[in-house]
């Protein structure tokens, strides 16, 4: 018997008893719709957490830093350094020829005060490369074209929380908003902060200090969002690190840099010393390998892989569990299926021993109601993932729990179509495992007693 002839014979045996298919489906349906509703919001959770990491910078990054020194002991138990573990120019190219690594940013730190009209803050300039600037999403402006020797600042969408009237001391945080344009208006810039304080307080111990020059530096960009919003690089500034260091050279000449180490002597080293360094990965799969090399070599360094590691394991649980929950309502429709199938049984007993009668192929038997019960599963199925996508968009633009739940915007409730498609497969397989013995059941039937039974 062909397969389409016993797919219409099940088809039609189905339809024969419409109340008893229909609630048959019915458990199919409720089923399917809790294992892909619950499933998905364990992939709406983990989404958002992915998200929310991802909004505070690359999870491809290391952020490395210098463990400040090692240490050997003297005879006498004092402990003295042996030599200075520094993120310098040589430790990059160690990084870069790492595996995996593909690129490699210093971070060089320095203090400065910004001042436009009245408005002024101390803060930190950040000089960072170019791979570095590139990560940086901007909503104004552009990054420094690749070789320019300018130095320009991009600054962080929250940093002019910072800015206080010089005056009144009044800032954003008091309600009044301070009145900077960051990429019309030009920023005056002090990088010797240490001489500005000590002019403006009028003594020192060599006497009056001379108030430092200010230098105008131009915006390159500002970071993408409001002063409301945040991420990774909302509250710094940024520029070309290269062109930093040419800028700290010029003013500094050959001083010692405020913040950067100095010999026993108090002497500058002849190079630049690094407050930190960033790694980049090529993928999140090796971000915790070149981790542990890079702690290998003495130096401290964490990512955002930790996190999303112990986060990934929760999430994991919570989506196991939650599919847990949706699979018992699948089962008790798997019961429904096996009931059903073996009503259907004992009600075409004789119709089925005429079957057999005329010669028929007892695995054409099994397989005709294997069909059936398959069939129920597939229906169920189907409406049962249109349902679930129907309460999903539901949960996402009315319900906001997303936003009662973890408190981002965002889809609770993510059914990617693998989803769908793999809770109507299994939806087809629960309902023919359900229909297994009964089949069996059906085609061990004796043919005489099926002919006799009323």
């Amino acid at each position: 018997m062909r397969f389409l002839d016993l797919l219409g014979m099940s088809v039609n045996n189905l339809r024969r008893r419409k109340l008893r298919t229909a609630l048959t489906v019915l458990g199919v349906v409720i089923g399917t719709a809790s294992v892909v509703v619950m499933v998905s919001l364990g992939i709406g959770l983990n989404g958002l957490m992915m998200e929310m990491y991802s909004s505070y910078g690359s999870m491809t990054s290391i952020t490395v830093y210098s463990d400040g020194g090692r240490y050997f002991y003297s005879d006498s138990g004092s402990s003295a350094k042996e030599e200075e573990n520094f993120l310098t120019d040589d430790t990059m190219a160690q990084f870069r020829r790492l595996d995996h690594v593909k690129a490699v940013s210093p971070v060089l730190s320095t203090d400065a005060i910004l001042r436009q009209g009245l408005y002024e803050t101390n803060t930190n300039i950040e000089g960072v490369s170019r791979e570095f600037l590139e990560e940086i999403p901007l909503g104004e402006g552009q990054i420094p074209e690749e070789g320019s020797t300018e130095l320009k600042f991009i600054y962080g969408n929250a940093i002019i929380r910072w800015f206080r009237n010089s005056k009144t001391g009044v800032g954003f945080w008091d309600g009044e908003p301070p009145d900077i344009d960051f990429m019309n208006k030009p920023m005056f810039v002090i990088f010797d902060t240490n001489a500005y304080y000590q002019s403006r307080s009028g003594s020192s111990e060599g006497g009056n200090v001379k108030p430092p020059k200010k230098y105008m530096i131009e915006a390159a960009g500002v970071v993408e969002g409001t002063a409301d919003d945040y991420n990774n690089y909302s509250y710094s500034v940024y520029a070309e690190i290269e062109a930093l260091k040419a800028q700290l050279k010029r003013i500094y000449k050959k001083n010692p840099i405020p913040g950067q180490p100095t010999n026993k002597k108090g002497k500058p080293y002849p190079y630049f010393i690094y407050n930190q360094a960033v790694v980049f990965v090529d993928d999140t799969a090796n971000v915790t390998a070149v981790q542990q090399m890079i702690t290998d070599m003495g130096f401290q360094a964490n990512s955002q892989m930790e996190w999303i590691e112990q986060s990934q394991q929760t999430y994991d649980i919570i989506q196991l569990v939650l599919g847990g929950i949706g699979a018992v309502s699948l089962f008790v429709a798997a019961i429904g299926i096996a009931n059903t199938m073996m009503m259907s049984i004992y009600e075409r007993t004789k119709e089925i021993g005429v079957i057999k009668v005329l010669g028929c192929d007892l695995g054409n038997i099994r397989n005709m109601f294997l069909l059936e019960s398959g069939f129920i599963g597939f229906i169920g199925g189907v409406i049962g993932v249109t349902i679930s996508y129907g309460i999903g968009f539901a949960m996402n633009n009315f319900l906001g729990i997303a936003q009662a739940m973890t408190g981002m915007a965002g889809d609770i409730s993510r059914i990617p179509l693998w989803l769908g498609a793999s809770a109507i497969v299994f939806a087809i397989f629960v309902g023919m495992a359900a229909g297994f013995f009964p089949s069996l059941r059906a085609m061990h039937l004796s043919p005489l007693a099926a002919i006799r039974n009323e």
